[in-house]
């Protein structure tokens, strides 16, 4: 009985430890990821993407000095 839960235990870490240090664990998967975030972050700011003055629906802020 000892034998078998040292095995099952040993196993269970394996995949557990796999899966967080492994090609496709959680902190691989932010690092090939962040750029595209980045990216998109960029391009919401820099069109102004959901900010709309008080009582108006204009999506796309006029850059322009007011």
């Amino acid at each position: 009985m000892t034998t078998e839960l040292v095995l099952l235990l040993g196993i269970y870490a394996f995949i557990v430890i796999g899966v967080f240090l492994g090609d496709s664990g959680p902190i691989e998967t932010f690092k090939k990821s962040a750029p595209r975030l980045a990216a998109k972050v960029e391009r919401n700011v820099s069109v102004g993407y959901k900010w709309t003055k008080k009582g108006e629906q204009r999506r796309v802020p006029q850059w322009t000095k007011e």
